[in-house]
């Protein structure tokens, strides 16, 4: 692709990307910064629907992952962002003569992004479900609360990551 079609199509949809990223990483931040063992932070009333440490080690270990997939998604759209901004300005090119951006390495750089996005979004909403285990009782215990805060997590994050999913492949077969 030469510098000049399309490109800010592409600097458009990697600008959102970088948005939605940092939006989630401030709720990954917000999530960390929550102390999981605080007993006054707790909804359940039978201690047996209590969860054992391995949901709350599991809540950290989600987290971290979420984060480190919305940071590596979000440094790969910024690096793609530099490399098109790069291309098209004249004054990195004094000669006169634009570089080529090449489309293959666009495009799998945006597949890319989106999949670490799409990672992210699912740590987090298993992050999300440990949270809800937390506060509301294991899923094992049947507790109508915790059933009515975790399906529509299931459900609708999902459900939504089909349609990002389904875009992004649209955007990568595209020509």
């Amino acid at each position: 692709m030469s510098s000049g079609g399309g490109t800010s199509v592409h600097i458009t949809a990697l600008d959102g990307i970088v948005n939605v990223n940092s939006l989630f990483t401030l709720a990954v931040f917000i999530g960390l910064a929550w102390n999981p063992k605080d007993p006054s932070n707790s909804l359940i009333d039978d201690p047996t629907c209590n969860p054992g440490p391995s949901v709350a080690e599991d809540l950290i270990a989600f987290h971290v992952y979420s984060f480190s997939s919305f940071l590596f998604s979000s440094l790969i759209a910024v690096g793609l962002k530099q490399g098109i901004r790069i291309c098209r300005s004249p004054a990195y090119h004094p000669v006169g003569i634009l570089c080529r951006i090449n489309r293959s390495i666009l495009r799998v750089g945006m597949l890319i992004s989106g999949i670490g996005s799409v990672c992210g979004c699912g740590f987090l909403m298993l992050a999300l479900i440990n949270v809800v285990q937390i506060k509301l009782g294991t899923l094992g215990c049947g507790s109508s609360h915790t059933y009515a805060a975790v399906v529509p997590l299931v459900i609708f994050v999902p459900a939504a990551l089909l349609i990002y999913i389904s875009i992004v492949l649209y955007a990568f077969f595209s020509r």
